[in-house]
């Protein structure tokens, strides 16, 4: 019996904070959700009782993260690089749940080259899904903000590479870059109807693009992937390398009422690699 007393008094104070923060009841998009950053991001808004809908260009992928999730996810496919997908994709979020009032803009990619080297197609890659996505998406999403008088709350994923232009990935910094300055703009623009728009700026996190990244780094650099990440971490103050989880409790603060007065900001998600 006491045990289950205490069970039930911790279940009731997740219940209490989850109101507290604002996000219990919510209904969130998250893009590129189905792995990675994203899907830390999706399990932590629905942990704290939002509704989530998984958008992925990997249909069958965001079908099992909301799977995974429970507590009412849905995966829908998305291409943020083209209009009528995200239009659609939001629109079947907003059939789905009868609105929503979170979006994440989380989908990205990179590639990694020098400047000298790089092609036209890594160059609109970058550009068509980390800046010209969360164009997209934000877009649409203030556009149903303001249709519905939703108090809607915006978190982009920018970068580390968003605060310091970083070498082998000027391409990818460049369109982080755009990332954080777009939401800057935004943020201004609709302040005045109480939407609130910010991001995050992550640094070295342990994810597939992390893998990839790391075995391009050393290629170029002609060293061992372990010393890249040796390097990383030791880069890093506290000492490890991030998860994708410290990103996602992040993103549930900045989406949660415990930012309330908090919009326009690039938040450093960095472990102290970045300090301004």
């Amino acid at each position: 019996m006491i045990k289950n007393d205490q069970s039930a008094r911790a279940e009731q104070q997740e219940s209490t904070e989850a109101e507290l923060q604002g996000i219990a009841g919510k209904r969130a998009i998250v893009t590129g959700g189905a792995t990675g950053i994203g899907l830390a991001i999706a399990q932590a808004l629905a942990d704290a009782g939002a509704r989530v809908a998984v958008a992925d260009l990997n249909e069958a992928g965001a079908a099992e993260a909301a799977r995974q999730i429970g507590n009412g996810a849905i995966g829908v496919a998305i291409d943020v690089r083209q209009r009528a997908s995200v239009e659609q994709a939001f629109a079947a979020v907003a059939s789905a749940f009868g609105g929503y009032d979170i979006l994440c803009a989380n989908a990205g990619v990179s590639t990694m080259n020098l400047v000298v080297d790089l092609s036209d197609e890594e160059w609109d890659l970058n550009f068509d899904v980390n800046a010209r996505g969360v164009f997209l998406t934000n877009q649409i999403a203030v556009r149903h903000f303001l249709k519905t008088g939703t108090k809607g709350i915006i978190v982009n994923t920018a970068s580390l590479a968003a605060k310091s232009g970083a070498p082998w990935l000027a391409h990818y910094s460049a369109s982080k870059f755009a990332v954080m300055g777009f939401t800057q703009g935004l943020a201004r623009e609709v302040a005045a109807q109480g939407i609130r728009v910010n991001c995050v700026c992550p640094g070295f996190v342990k994810t597939g693009m992390q893998s990839r990244e790391v075995q391009w780094e050393a290629k170029l650099r002609g060293m061992s992937p372990e010393a890249v990440i040796d390097e990383y971490v030791t880069l890093t103050p506290l000492g490890r390398l991030e998860e994708p989880e410290d990103v996602a409790k992040a993103v549930l603060f900045l989406a949660s009422d415990l930012s309330g007065f908090i919009t326009g900001e690039a938040l450093n998600v960095t472990g102290g690699v970045r300090m301004d």
